[in-house]
């Protein structure tokens, strides 16, 4: 049995095969992930609205690789969206870069861009990050 707090096979088995600079999107219940994540290896969690939640995943996730960068959907006002203090708790020092709903969808789109893109239940709008691989020092 695993000992790590991610035990989703297929979601191990993405991030096993990414690299420094792969890209990881955990997408809100309300992003077209079908249709805005390219070629990516799509992996469907949404069990009811609200669970999982992007939060949980992405804690999830942080238990077994580095982050080094992550990227927020804002909205055009540019107001931060709510669940980015929850964001920053998570990744502590990690640098955030907002981007605009159709900037952000490009950056998901782009040839290869993104390795795993995984859809959750989280009901709340801006709720979606784009994580940046890290490097683990030995």
């Amino acid at each position: 049995m695993l000992k790590s707090p991610l035990v989703h096979p297929e979601i191990l088995s993405a991030l096993a095969y990414c690299g420094h600079g792969s890209k990881v999107l955990i997408a809100d219940g309300n992003y077209p992930i079908r249709e805005k994540s390219g070629a990516a290896v799509k992996v469907y969690l949404a069990v009811t609205m609200g669970t999982p939640t992007v939060t949980e995943i992405l804690h999830a996730v942080l238990g077994v690789v580095e982050i080094e960068k992550a990227e927020v959907m804002v909205p055009e006002t540019g107001e931060e969206p709510p669940i980015l203090a929850e964001f920053r708790k998570e990744l502590g020092d990690v640098e955030f870069t907002g981007m605009d709903r159709q900037t952000f969808y490009d950056a998901c789109i782009a040839q290869g861009a993104v390795v795993l893109a995984i859809s959750t239940g989280e009901p709340r709008v801006f709720s979606n990050i784009l994580l940046t691989i890290g490097c683990v020092s030995i």
